[in-house]
């Protein structure tokens, strides 16, 4: 199993930036990131693969910033503008990315997450 290991997250005011980091990413073809906040379900914030091609979900379009270096294994997720909406738990995910790239199901490792909370 690959130890998916997420950091950067935290506390920040509304309009605050955040940098996410997962390490160990092994160059999988497809990386994702995916969010869940309390009572609610675990929600595609964006992806890329090895290729460079990027996809968001509409929550983080205009605001959020995927990137991957695939010589240090690590995949990068910079929030902008963050909201209290924002709230949550980040995941980092990877995979084949042979399912729809919005999908858990495309993902086959999973880090255990960092909280991020956006205060008002």
């Amino acid at each position: 199993q690959v130890p998916l290991v997420e950091s950067g997250g935290g506390l920040v005011q509304a309009g605050g930036s955040l940098r996410l980091s997962c390490a160990r990413t092994n160059n999988m073809p497809v990386m994702g990131w995916f969010r869940q906040a309390p009572g609610k379900e675990r929600e595609f914030v964006a992806a890329i693969r090895s290729s460079g091609d990027t996809y968001y979900g509409a929550s983080a379009k205009g605001r959020f910033t995927i990137a991957r270096d695939n010589a240090k294994n690590t995949l990068f997720l910079q929030l902008n503008s963050l909201k209290p909406e924002d709230t949550a738990v980040y995941y980092c995910a990877g995979g084949p990315g042979s399912d729809s790239l919005t999908s858990r199901t495309a993902y086959i490792y999973w880090g255990q997450g960092t909280q991020v909370t956006v205060s008002s």
